[in-house]
């Protein structure tokens, strides 16, 4: 059974950082892209970034750019999310998900054909 399963999230104060995490089990996303999305309270599921299965192709949503950072460990099956700078409008519900693709990190997320459970992200001003 392939699983996707995220930690790391959690309360912050706006300015603060979390580390999200994701680790894959049941396959390898080795030869796969993979991203990051999140669903606000009353809001639709977003794009938030997304990485190759190299990690030399990496697009961010235009309002995360340059406060988060996305990595992999493809040795570990582990993709991470450093957020930092954050702001009361990143609170979420933040997914991790695996791609069809290899080299292409899309922003839509029916491109992504495995999902994890979601880990809350919270930011107080």
């Amino acid at each position: 059974q392939v699983q996707l399963v995220e930690s790391g999230g959690g309360l912050v104060q706006a300015g603060g950082s979390l580390r999200l995490s994701c680790v894959a089990s049941g396959r390898t996303f080795n030869n796969n892209a993979m991203g990051w999305f999140r669903q606000g309270p009353g809001k639709e599921r977003e794009f938030v970034v997304g990485i190759s299965w190299s990690g030399g192709i990496i697009d961010y949503a235009e309002s995360v750019r340059g406060r988060f950072t996305i990595s992999r460990d493809n040795a570990k099956n582990t993709m991470y999310l450093q957020m930092n700078s954050l702001k009361p409008d990143d609170t979420a519900l933040y997914y991790c998900s695996g791609s069809r693709s290899r080299n292409y990190p899309s922003r839509l997320s029916s491109d992504y054909n495995y999902w994890g459970q979601g880990t809350q992200v919270t930011v107080s001003s």
